[in-house]
């Protein structure tokens, strides 16, 4: 997630708001009433469509960017495989770490905890809209996600089940298995402890099984510090000859099928979109938001990676941006005009994020589902 700085701009047109917290601190599930015109009629039909293709498109086309930019080309040079590859091994998995560290600490203390600290601060409305994934009831299936995206990195592999031979996790195994366990129980013990929040997120928001999801991401957090401490202080594992096998597998078995499936999923997306705006029909809208479902897996499941071209080309908010500036998606709806959807390197980054804050999953997400479900034509 690449928070913007447009924080949930409360629509001019109507009141959007929360009702009284009950008895358990929860969010009143069902309680937030989205403005008439903000969801879809016949009157929007047409630049509804228009919208959603318009969005499948653009993340289409920068998942293919982000797959290419590693695979073919990065910047007209060589792949970023390459150029990774050809780095001192320690630098990058140090580097690996750091991002793996990020995530942990983004979704402790930002995608859960700036929730909570709102919603406990009194600014209950502020809370919900600061709930990433709220349009879909998807928040606890992103973290987690996200988290997963640390084992894959350090386990080398993707099922969740194997661990390479060649990995974080075997060479940490092979010498320091204390150290081993703590990384693989933090890992398993956030993930558990998200999915252990009541569903969804947004509507228990001061449950106390947040607390306990935040305090695992620390956990987790601390553990890595760890681990990269060990990994830098220690000569018989901070070689090129152990450390590049690793790289190599991090690479091709992880980041590049992430990447892949991430270009596939957004692709079938984006054909999703068009099916839609060729017949409009409650099995269209529920086709599309599977095709969501499907595209952000690989997305969320990469976020321990977010270094390189998905950063340097600004893919990363350009895809994920949260929050949306929902003044601005109403315009484009009442308007029917596309052409602020991209940017150029010529924008200033004011610009470049407004921009950024109108299109994306967020905005596919906005578009397509309602109260966690699908939106229906009628």
């Amino acid at each position: 997630m690449k928070k913007n700085l447009f924080f949930a701009a409360l629509l001019l047109t109507a009141t959007m708001f929360f009702a009284a917290c009950n008895k358990n601190d929860d969010v009143t599930p069902g309680s937030q009433q989205e403005a008439a015109d903000l969801d879809y009629n016949a009157q929007n039909a047409k630049s509804w469509a228009n919208y959603m293709v318009q969005v499948g498109y653009l993340l289409q086309q920068d998942a293919t960017t982000l797959n290419d930019a590693w695979t073919k080309s990065y910047e007209g040079g060589k792949a970023f495989k390459e150029i990774f590859l050809n780095q001192q091994a320690l630098v990058c998995v140090e580097q690996i770490i750091d991002g793996c560290s990020n995530i942990a600490n983004e979704v402790g203390t930002a995608k859960i905890g700036d929730p909570y600290d709102l919603y406990f601060s009194g600014k209950v409305t502020e809370a919900l809209y600061a709930v990433e994934s709220w349009y879909s009831w998807h928040s606890r299936d992103d973290y987690s996600n996200n988290i997963r995206s640390i084992r894959n990195a350090y386990f080398g592999t993707r099922d969740g089940r194997t661990i390479a031979e060649h990995s974080l996790a075997t060479i940490i195994a092979n010498n320091n298995q204390a150290l081993d366990t703590e990384v693989k129980d933090n890992i398993q013990g956030a993930i558990n402890a998200i999915l252990a929040i009541p569903d969804p997120f947004r509507n228990n928001i001061g449950a106390p099984e947040v607390q306990k999801a935040m305090t695992a991401c620390a956990n987790l957090q601390e553990t890595l510090g760890k681990l990269k401490k060990y990994i830098q202080s220690t000569p018989t594992v901070n070689t090129d000859a152990v450390l590049h096998p690793i790289l190599e597998t991090y690479v091709n078995d992880v980041v590049l099928p992430t990447y892949s499936d991430l270009q596939q999923a957004n692709t079938a997306l984006y054909h999703a979109a068009q099916a839609f705006q060729q017949q409009p029909s409650n099995a269209t809208f529920e086709a599309c938001c599977n095709a969501w479902f499907e595209a952000r897996e690989p997305w969320e499941s990469s976020e321990a990676f977010l270094f390189g071209p998905v950063d340097a080309l600004g893919l990363d908010p350009n895809m994920d941006s949260w929050p949306l500036d929902q003044d601005a998606i109403v315009n484009i709806l009442n308007s029917g005009k596309f052409d602020n959807l991209t940017w150029s390197d010529g924008d200033d980054d004011d610009e470049i994020e407004a921009v950024q804050s109108v299109r994306g999953f967020h905005t596919m997400e906005f578009l397509i589902f309602k109260d966690g479900k699908a939106r229906r034509v009628n």
